[in-house]
């Protein structure tokens, strides 16, 4: 395994973390998730995350369970979560200091600990100042409560904004950004985030790495019947990667297939080598529903010195996609 910074923190997180939406507490059984999560142990993965919101708090109670269980030593593991969405009530959702302090300790009750590593801004939230989410986010910091704290897809103006505040009032600043990346939702990452990570020392924890599925391949010839977009509740999931405005991805997602082939290496390898290529990304979030998926999930770290400039350029021709500068991102 790799470990790469958490931006300009000393803390080394794996290249590759293994992530619970969807499938713990929904889709897998929970012996199939703890077999998983051992998967992804066994292989060197030191990073796990989750969210209050996954499962509506169940993912946290599972993997809570398997820590416990595993007895792993609490230093040798990273634990992220994220407040957002903790329920219907009006107070239960949202960046207030009230919702993120309890929604915090909610979360660390279901999965057992004293703290988490890392602690995420959800998403943004418009109703609340970023002021007092700062304020919140700082002062579970300094409890103990969490070790870092960050967002989950902030625009760039406000993850400027909650560092400044931060800066001006001496208190702790965002440390990481979980944004949506991979070979068709590019632009975010390479033309905006990049130079903020620079600035400010962001890092970056990649999620949808594979676009929903799109680039694992299997839904090049339909929707298999034991995948999660054919769970009830995320109709909205399957229309985004199945439905008339995915035909283009699903079809590109054909022409890469033949280049990793090429390769040597499964088409989800090369999507996920290919996010790995990027100094901006400490870490890219897996997902799995079987410990054989994660197993070869991890193989991706071995494709990664195959992606030279040549075979970069042949991927650039299948995507079409490029962003503008920053940064050029061909090597």
């Amino acid at each position: 395994m790799e470990y790469r910074q958490l931006g300009g923190s000393g803390l080394q997180v794996s290249a590759l973390s293994f992530g619970a939406w969807v499938t713990f507490g929904a889709q897998v059984e929970d012996g199939t998730a703890e077999a998983c999560l051992h998967a992804a142990w066994d292989a060197g993965v030191n990073f796990f995350d989750n969210a209050e919101v996954y499962a509506d708090g169940r993912a946290e109670t599972v993997m809570g369970d398997i820590l416990r269980r595993a007895g792993w030593p609490r230093s040798d593991f990273v634990i992220s979560t994220k407040i957002f969405w903790g329920g219907q009530g009006p107070n239960r959702r949202g960046l207030s200091r009230k919702h993120v302090i309890e929604g915090t300790r909610a979360s660390l009750a279901r999965l057992q600990l004293d703290y988490v590593d890392l602690l995420y801004c959800h998403r943004p939230d418009l109703h609340t100042p970023i002021e007092e989410t700062v304020r919140a986010m700082s002062w579970l910091v300094d409890q103990g409560l969490a070790l870092y704290w960050g967002t989950s897809e902030w625009e760039a103006h406000q993850i400027e904004a909650a560092h400044a505040i931060a800066r001006r009032e001496h208190l702790v600043p965002p440390q990481m950004e979980q944004p949506q990346y991979n070979m068709f939702h590019r632009d975010r990452v390479e033309s905006e985030l990049a130079p903020l990570c620079a600035s400010l020392g962001l890092g970056t924890t990649i999620w949808s790495p594979l676009a929903s599925g799109i680039l694992t391949g299997k839904y090049n010839d339909g929707v298999p019947s034991d995948t999660r977009i054919a769970l009830p509740g995320y109709e909205w999931l399957r229309d985004a990667v199945t439905g008339p405005a995915a035909q283009a991805k699903l079809a590109k997602a054909r022409l890469l297939a033949p280049l990793a082939r090429d390769l040597g290496c499964t088409l989800s390898q090369l999507a996920l080598a290919w996010c790995l290529r990027l100094p901006e990304v400490s870490s890219v979030i897996t997902g799995a529903s079987r410990p054989e998926q994660v197993t070869e999930n991890m193989r991706a770290l071995d494709v990664r010195p195959r992606l030279t400039p040549e075979v970069l350029e042949r991927i650039e021709a299948i995507l079409e996609n490029r962003p503008r500068p920053p940064h050029d991102f061909r090597g």
